[in-house]
């Protein structure tokens, strides 16, 4: 199995003492978004987690103890780096400390584990298209050689966004396409890898390739290791990526990013955050009485035909 971190939250930037001790404890709980009553345990071991997906926007705070989990576990580091200022971003560093950032985490764990995200593209007064552009150049320019590759994907019109984002531009289809036209091309002459992140369009005449920003086979090589040959489920329509398993909640990010999906609003998530406790073994909160807690499924994806690191595939049911 997969063990995503940041999903729902940007865990390692404002959660990295709890996720730090839920590795060193070996286990961890969360709470399922849909029926807050149900409670998952997921054994957080190298028997039972195939690799370890982390997506965050500053990676500073687990910079220093991050070995104590990439000693022990596969992992996979999606970077977002936007071109957006505190405007847009008010918790998020700016695009030269998150590439400095970027580079000290590649000394650690490789290039070949690093994916930047330059997403979700967007457009106001302010982030036209030539600002896009232009930013993207100097970023592209300094980050070839330190990633994996770039995945960008475009705003999704969520109704919430009226409201929190009213400077807002809805892209239309030209839009994308001169956008995705101009990153293809810069992403060509730095001959930097560029792909898609949840969308069916179809940009490969710019040398942009389809989606699927967490698939097997990116993870196994990341990793040098092989897994099965698995249906990537996706989560959403246009994604392609391989079912994982988030270990965050919903609510509790507090970077303030306007066009946030995890986040009904600022004022929720610092509210919401009052309630993290770090020794308990879910994000938010502690179990309550009314909570069922039941075991996770937790198959692994492996090729028990490759050796994959000496892995010993455990007998779950």
């Amino acid at each position: 199995m997969i063990i995503n971190t940041g999903a729902r939250t940007d865990t390692v930037q404002y959660f990295t003492p709890w996720l730090l001790k839920r590795f060193k404890e070996g286990y961890v709980l969360a709470r399922n978004p849909l029926f807050p009553d149900k409670v998952t345990r997921y054994e957080l071991t190298p028997q039972t987690v195939d690799c370890v997906e982390f997506c965050s926007k500053n990676y500073r705070p687990i910079l220093k103890d991050l070995h104590q989990i990439t000693d022990r576990f596969n992992t996979h580091f999606q970077y977002t780096i936007t071109a957006y200022g505190q405007d847009i971003e008010p918790g998020v560093p700016s695009i030269d400390e998150s590439i400095e950032t970027l580079l000290e985490l590649e000394k650690q764990v490789g290039k070949q584990r690093i994916c930047w995200r330059y997403d979700p593209v967007l457009l106001t007064s302010k982030y036209t298209i030539a600002a896009h552009k232009e930013t993207f150049d100097y970023m592209a320019k300094r980050l070839v050689g330190h990633v994996d590759r770039c995945i960008f994907s475009f705003v999704e019109m969520y109704k919430k966004l009226e409201a929190n984002m009213p400077e807002l531009i809805p892209l239309t289809e030209q839009d994308k396409d001169t956008l995705a036209k101009h990153l293809g091309t810069i992403a060509a002459k730095y001959n930097l890898f560029i792909q898609t992140c949840g969308t069916n369009g179809n940009f490969t005449y710019y040398g942009i390739h389809p989606s699927g920003c967490m698939t097997l086979e990116m993870l196994g090589k990341a990793n040098g290791i092989q897994f099965r040959e698995l249906k990537h489920k996706g989560t959403r329509p246009g994604c392609h990526c391989i079912e994982s398993r988030d270990i965050g909640a919903y609510d509790t990010c507090l970077n303030g990013c306007k066009y946030c999906y995890a986040n009904k609003s600022p004022q929720k998530a610092n509210d919401n955050y009052k309630h993290h406790n770090p020794d308990s073994p879910l994000l938010l909160g502690n179990i309550r009485p009314t909570d069922t807690v039941q075991q996770g499924s937790q198959n692994s994806f492996l090729n028990p035909n490759a050796y994959n690191n000496g892995f010993i595939f455990p007998e779950i049911n």
